[in-house]
């Protein structure tokens, strides 16, 4: 890499693709559903992610009309659950670990399902433990896998060896809890059917009828009822019998008061459009399955009858909120003006090029222990409750692996919002957002903090701040 790399900040986009079939209105309870970002969902051309906005897909935007509302390869799974006015969705940051019965607002204790789709880095124990006893204390849990040898991230870890660690070595119950493992196979291309079942919930749910499902490159699971009688089978491969223990692609199973859902490929879930770089594919609408109702009618029945706490509803707006930008200087084409920062931070140097026009904020590269910070005070003005802060981010290191040895975080007012690694390069830039809660002045700031060996770089450039009703 060219010692020092590139983070970008600019203001997202909107859209997202609404499946029909569920009901739009407000509902008594709100189901409350968290969405996994921890295990390099992103990595490769990888992009399990229900928006850039996190942990809430809120910040960019309120009120997501179709599938580019929001921005990810999930984008239109986490739409269409919104516009029913059912679903509280957020989703736990890459930095973050996976907890149960702790303090933190993304704590598991307070959802009522969580979904882990295609995980490429390994769970520690105390996080297989986490998600073991927030199932068995009547959690949901939804675990999109792959097929084997995709290993995104290179760390040697793929997501059918994390499931089947999970399973068989997670300190709560080892001896097959869910009854089921993950098979070590990868399947090319087929198109397995669901099984015939007029009262499964999942097959026959409020958000259509299953038929089928599709592989694109994927795996399956073997069935082991005598070790959990509630796993069932409902989505087979070709040739093998509906209802058996062998080519299971789709299966459910209990433990404890909670639920659980398997799916052996991450095609599926895939809506085709996400951040930018990655390569795509569009299986939610392939006609050759019925993928959208298939993951939607899982989700809800997984989140099962929610809290009683009834979901926000839609405040008009506020007229005294002020939508313009809130940065000066917010592409650094004026120079430092504006921002406190490192020495040497904000720079036109050429060896990193801009994301718009000459200027940037260059933060770390150096190879060596070195901390770099760039900050600027605003006001959220008093009409606004919160403000989105939008940006690029590029992240290029010499580090190899998943540990974080150099970090990125990003704070409002003393509270972290989001925190960046190498561990997070992608090798090209990833449009972010991030919700800064609150009104009066803040300050906005960015540290990125090198550990004493290889080089990580973050940039920033085109970076945008606006009010919110």
């Amino acid at each position: 890499m060219l010692k020092r790399a590139l983070l970008a900040v600019a203001l997202m986009t909107a859209g997202v693709t609404y499946v029909a079939g569920a009901a739009e209105s407000q509902a008594a309870a709100v189901h409350r559903v968290l969405f996994d970002n921890t295990k390099a969902e992103t990595a490769g051309n990888a992009d399990w992610i229900i928006s850039t906005s996190q942990p809430d897909p809120l910040g960019q935007n309120a009120n997501p009309s179709s599938e580019t509302s929001w921005t990810g390869a999930l984008s239109a799974w986490g739409v269409a659950l919104q516009r029913t006015g059912q679903y509280s969705l957020k989703t736990l940051p890459a930095g973050n670990t996976i907890t149960y019965g702790g303090s933190g607002a993304l704590d598991l204790k307070n959802f009522d399902e969580f979904v882990m789709p295609e995980p490429n880095s390994p769970l520690s124990a105390a996080e297989k433990s986490a998600i073991m006893r927030f199932i068995q204390a009547g959690g949901g849990f939804f675990l999109i896998v792959d097929h084997t040898a995709s290993d995104r991230n290179s760390d040697g870890w793929d997501s059918v060896r994390i499931a089947n660690d999970l399973l068989t070595n997670n300190g709560v119950d080892n001896t097959d809890p869910f009854g089921f493992s993950v098979d070590v196979n990868n399947i090319g291309t087929e198109n397995p059917v669901a099984i015939a079942g007029s009262t499964d919930p999942v097959i026959n749910g409020a958000f259509g009828k299953v038929r089928g499902s599709i592989i694109r490159n994927g795996s399956t699971q073997t069935l082991h009822p005598a070790n959990n009688s509630s796993v069932k089978g409902l989505v087979y491969r070709s040739g093998f019998t509906p209802g058996g223990t062998t080519g299971a692609f789709f299966t459910t199973s209990t433990f404890g008061a909670g639920r659980v859902a398997v799916w052996g490929d991450s095609s599926p879930i895939d809506d085709g459009t996400g951040q930018s770089g990655n390569t795509l594919y569009d299986g939610w609408n392939d006609t050759a399955g019925t993928n959208a109702a298939l993951a939607l009618n899982a989700t809800a029945w997984l989140a099962g009858t929610g809290t009683s706490t009834p979901p926000p509803t839609t405040t008009p707006p506020n007229t005294n909120c002020s939508a313009g930008e809130l940065f000066g200087n917010p592409g650094f084409e004026s120079g430092a003006t504006g921002w406190t920062a490192s020495s040497g931070v904000v720079t036109s140097d050429t060896s990193e090029p801009a994301h718009g026009g000459s200027w940037k904020a260059w933060l770390d590269g150096y190879g060596t222990a070195h901390t770099d910070t760039l900050s600027q005070t605003v006001t959220i003005p008093s009409g606004c409750t919160r403000a989105t802060l939008s940006f690029w981010l590029l992240v290029d290191t010499d580090e190899t692996g998943t540990t974080a040895y150099d970090k990125l975080t990003v704070a409002a007012g003393g509270t972290t919002l989001a925190t960046y690694s190498n561990a997070s390069a992608t090798g090209g830039y990833a449009q972010k957002s991030l919700t800064v809660n609150g009104t009066g002045s803040v300050t906005i700031t960015f540290t990125g903090v090198e550990g004493s060996k290889l080089a990580t770089s973050f940039v920033l450039d085109d970076l945008s701040l606006k009010g919110a009703a």
